[in-house]
């Protein structure tokens, strides 16, 4: 059973980056400047950013399902970031180049199983997670800040 990582659609972020420092101070947001690199995951391109480059670190809701586990936390986006869609049981090396949080959640939205496991085990955790007809998606996280990473459904 294999599975389809997806990234945060560009459009929901670009025009960010045509507020002001003080329009975005007012939504709890930040413009920043890459200081070092790795270390600044795009939500949108689904990579690193590089130093000098311009980002926004925001809040998301990234499960804003009707659950006791709605949840939101901060995540980068680039800007002008073009949006980047893996191929099919692909996992882009912003996230298999780190330790990642893998909760796993049924159809009514409830978490029903967690781990964290190092990058490059992420692709056997997620064929393990789809085996099983109760898992409807994954979230991932990067598990030492918590920074919400991608969603992930089974791919057909």
């Amino acid at each position: 059973m294999s599975f389809q990582i997806h990234a945060l659609p560009a459009e929901l972020f670009a025009p960010l980056f045509h507020l002001s420092d003080a329009e975005l101070d007012a939504r709890s947001m930040q413009r920043q400047t890459v200081k070092s690199s790795p270390g600044t995951p795009c939500r949108v391109s689904m990579a690193d950013a590089k130093v000098g480059e311009t980002v926004i670190l925001l809040n998301y809701a990234h499960q804003p399902a009707d659950s006791p586990y709605r949840a939101s936390h901060a995540i980068f986006v680039r800007e002008e970031a073009e949006h980047t869609q893996p191929e099919i049981g692909e996992v882009p090396e912003v996230i298999s180049s780190r330790l990642i949080s893998v909760r796993l959640f049924d159809h009514a939205h409830m978490m029903v199983d967690a781990d964290v496991v190092e990058g490059a085990q992420v692709a056997q955790a997620l064929e393990t997670a789809f085996a099983d007809a109760a898992i409807a998606y994954v979230h991932l996280h990067n598990a030492k800040p918590g920074c919400f990473a991608a969603s992930v459904t089974r791919a057909s």
